[in-house]
């Protein structure tokens, strides 16, 4: 029997971010494009050259740009671009492609874990910080 179906069939997402403290904001490496700076540059209005020194840092034994940090009240540091009261990107609309495509998967292994120690911990805002 043929399905009926389009393949591929759409997956769904199995996390919500909403009830994450941003924890993919805390990567230490958050890789950015020559094309994410003329997202930013064009979101703020600003010149690519500016963007670019504002907003990210280059790493020299790496060889790549990475977006600028921020002190953080849960995670050591985060994102230049989190809200720390709402924890939501600030920029969501401009933000980088590694942004975009994160988890690149249905299924987020932090709000896995996440959703398994708030269960165990019989506390449904325990943030996790492994």
């Amino acid at each position: 029997m043929k399905s009926s179906k389009p393949f591929p069939i759409p997956v769904r997402a199995k996390y919500s971010c909403s009830k994450c403290p941003a924890y993919c904001c805390s990567y230490p490496e958050i890789e950015v494009s020559s094309r994410d700076i003329e997202r930013l540059a064009k979101h703020f209005d600003l010149p690519y050259r500016v963007a670019e020194e504002r907003f990210t840092k280059y790493d020299a034994k790496e060889k790549v740009r990475l977006l600028r940090h921020q002190k953080d009240r849960i995670f050591a540091t985060v994102c230049a671009f989190l809200d720390q009261k709402t924890r939501r990107c600030t920029v969501y609309q401009a933000r980088p492609g590694v942004c975009r495509d994160y988890p690149d998967s249905p299924r987020c292994g932090y709000y896995e874990f996440l959703k398994f120690e708030r269960a165990h911990q019989d506390d449904p805002k325990f943030i996790a910080l492994t």
